[in-house]
């Protein structure tokens, strides 16, 4: 019982008042006061003054309030503790990646700390990635450097040159490398919009007055890797993302290289959820791979 004679205390000494105290306890005024008379009764001991409907803490009601500062500050302290634990037990994460490849380096660590969270991973565009995260339909994204970083808690994960690839018996693929000049020459197979690789590729070629009109635009990195792997034209990809394929070579940017600073990023209102946090820490504990291109 003295402990909810404490609360009670605590909660009118905090609010100012027993009418306010006991609308944010889901009391009953008289109830509420009861707890706190009971109280000052058990030992005879006023701890508030009550004059013309003003209360105020005595000297003993200013001593004892900071001591149950002290009381229920550790009390919600045990609580998000214990809540800690069961969400890292029990919990589920969300990841919506450009590529799965910039994170395979932390799935293993976070894992074997976390092996009761169940993560789902999915694929998107920048901008999907954008849209899902601002929707709480994601908890993390992968991404290639978003437009605007000011809604996000953001993670450098790597470094990556975009390059381009060609079927193996088309007439570009013995060459080293290609310019944008050259690429110019070719008929291009290219991500839908809102893919970074191709923003970049594009703004790269504004800036050197090339046009790069594409042949076939595809939804998805694996549908333009199989439209290339037919012959039908040049696709582009970050070197990180580009996986041995007997079908497939890949070729070198000439000139300026092109770089995809990938990261890790969640919305900053929501990096304080347990998982996200222990996701990100994760992703910091462990050395990531050395920046290609």
């Amino acid at each position: 019982m003295r402990y909810v004679q404490l609360r009670a205390f605590h909660q009118v000494a905090l609010s100012g008042g027993f009418s306010r105290a006991a609308r944010d306890l889901n009391l009953t005024q008289p109830a509420l006061s009861d707890q706190v008379r009971r109280l000052e009764e058990a030992y005879d001991v006023a701890l508030f003054s009550r004059q013309h409907r003003q209360v105020a803490l005595t000297p003993a009601g200013t001593r004892l309030l900071a001591v149950t500062h002290r009381l229920f500050d550790a009390e919600a302290q045990a609580l998000e503790l214990l809540q800690e634990e069961r969400a890292l037990r029990a919990g589920a994460l969300r990841i919506v990646a450009d590529s799965v490849q910039h994170v395979l380096h932390v799935l293993p660590p976070f894992r074997a700390r976390y092996p009761g969270i169940r993560i789902s991973i999915q694929a998107g565009n920048t901008r999907s990635i954008v849209e899902a995260l601002a929707n709480y339909e994601a908890d993390i994204g992968v991404i290639g450097e978003p437009v605007d970083e000011r809604p996000f808690e953001v993670l450098a994960l790597n470094v990556s040159a975009v390059v381009a690839f060609a079927a193996r018996t088309h007439p570009a693929a013995d060459r080293p490398s290609l310019s944008l000049a050259d690429l110019a020459q070719w008929p291009l197979i290219m991500r839908e919009q809102g893919s970074r690789t191709r923003q970049m590729l594009e703004q790269q070629a504004l800036a050197l007055g090339i046009e790069l009109p594409f042949a076939i635009e595809a939804e998805g990195r694996e549908a333009v890797r199989e439209i290339v792997a037919t012959g039908a034209g040049i696709g582009f990809v970050s070197e990180a993302e580009f996986t041995p394929d007997p079908r497939l070579v890949m070729i070198r940017l000439a000139s300026v290289p092109i770089r995809m600073h990938e990261k890790l990023i969640c919305l900053r209102e929501r990096k304080g959820s347990k998982a996200i946090h222990a996701f990100f820490g994760a992703a910091r504990s462990v050395q990531p791979p050395s920046p290609a291109g």
